[in-house]
């Protein structure tokens, strides 16, 4: 580990973890410990990646420090796995984090082995997505898409509680599976995705390669929801436990793509009166721009499921996006869309036969309409007083002291991954307010 004192907290799918995690970070605080860094990650997908993550990230932070600030570090490692611009996940990696769901992903990875060109193997591939997801479609030909009324669905665009049984679910999971498949290899084909070429064809065998990106769709959805419940569930209540024995100890939050989400829910999570997080910072953040809004956009009677956090905060929130971020920009709101309105701002998309599809899938690949955009792609939105800035502006004149800040970090991160940067370190000590002056 490149820093020190650094203690490493684990929870579980359920946010559940071992007994006196709390007491060790509270125990920082007797040991002369005065600000807390703490980084989830959001896109290892073993427990030693994470923690070759954290030792490189924290790795500039001593020298930021100013006077008086006795620096801890600490990692979050919950069970997630890798969201990159991969075309399928390894699959065990997939086994490592459901290994419940063992058989279904051995049955998966065999029918994207094959590529059969039937109606029918498409049929059994996204019944076995709705296995692996526990989403149970009912209703129509292959279920309903529990839209939500706000024309979004994304878990973090409504105000649903974690584990609510109302939860919303994605179309592609109850939709027609040929045309799902067919969808997402117009998807993968038109941002120059990578795919293998041996084993697909023409027809019924091209969309194969659709069927790659639903699997990594849909292990994206699962550890979306599992980020939200750990946070909320786990991390969350932990704090509150710090906050009472460590009252003094300033907690600074910082989350990569998924963890990004996790931290974000933490807040949502705290004990009421407990404010021990004095800064938040999102590097690339995996979750909605709307998440913190009082009133979306598209529909002003509903609000982000973060509604109000920020004040929950002593300090600011601060979200680093990038233009470049290609997972956030294109691949994310075909993850987050769900049920909603059957227009396409992108145009008609070719189905089975070149016709066009219709139904909950044919605005999927509406990647420019802003009801599906990610925080880590263009920052805090429909949250008013949220400041902007640049990069260079925020290295040059420090983070706003409070409230909502999005900062354009295109400059430096250039894909999801691309968060090792000594720049982002110093915006996370300048939302701290404990760099050198």
């Amino acid at each position: 580990m490149s820093v020190e004192p650094y203690r490493e907290i684990t929870f579980d799918k359920d946010g559940d973890g071992p007994p006196g995690q709390s007491a060790a970070l509270a125990a920082l605080a007797r040991q002369g410990v005065t600000d807390l860094v703490l980084l989830a990650h959001g896109w290892n997908s073993s427990p030693s990646g994470a923690t070759r993550l954290c030792s490189d990230f924290f790795a500039p932070f001593p020298g930021l420090f100013g006077p008086g600030v006795e620096a801890g570090y600490a990692g979050v490692i919950w069970p997630s796995m890798m969201f990159t611009d991969e075309p399928v996940p390894d699959y065990r990696a997939l086994v490592t984090v459901l290994p419940e769901k063992e058989p279904v992903l051995g049955r998966l990875t065999e029918l994207l082995a094959l590529a059969p060109p039937d109606e029918a193997a498409f049929i059994e591939f996204g019944a076995l997505l709705r296995e692996l997801t526990d989403v149970h479609g009912g209703g129509g030909a292959y279920g309903s898409g529990g839209a939500d009324g706000d024309g979004s669905g994304d878990l973090d665009g409504e105000a649903v509680l974690a584990g609510a049984s109302a939860e919303p679910v994605p179309a592609f999971l109850v939709a027609d599976p040929v045309e799902m498949c067919a969808l997402f290899t117009e998807a993968v084909e038109s941002t120059g995705g990578s795919v293998p070429a041996e084993g697909f064809g023409e027809g019924l065998k091209r969309y194969w390669k659709g069927a790659r990106e639903a699997l990594r769709q849909a292990t994206y959805y699962v550890m979306k929801r599992r980020a939200g419940r750990v946070g909320e569930l786990g991390l969350g209540p932990l704090l509150g436990e710090v906050a009472r024995s460590a009252p003094g100890l300033r907690v600074h939050l910082v989350g990569h793509s998924m963890g990004a989400r996790l931290v974000a829910y933490a807040l949502r999570g705290l004990p009421a009166g407990a404010r021990p997080v004095t800064s938040v910072t999102l590097l690339q953040g995996a979750f909605s721009h709307y998440a913190f809004a009082a009133r979306l956009p598209h529909d002003p009677r509903r609000s982000g499921a973060l509604r109000d956090a920020q004040h929950r905060v002593r300090g600011p929130v601060v979200a680093c996006y990038s233009r470049h971020d290609t997972a956030l920009g294109v691949m994310y709101p075909l993850a987050s869309r769900l049920a909603g309105d059957s227009e396409s701002l992108a145009g008609p998309v070719a189905g089975p036969g070149g016709r066009p599809l219709g139904g909950p899938l044919a605005g999927l690949l509406g990647a420019g309409d802003p009801r599906w955009g990610a925080i880590g792609h263009d920052g805090v939105q429909a949250v008013p007083g949220t400041v902007e800035r640049t990069l260079a502006a925020v290295l040059r004149e420090g983070v706003p002291g409070s409230g909502c800040v999005s900062v354009d970090a295109a400059d430096v991160v250039r894909s999801h991954s691309d968060i090792l940067r000594p720049e982002l370190a110093r915006v996370v000590v300048s939302a701290a307010r404990a760099g050198r002056r």
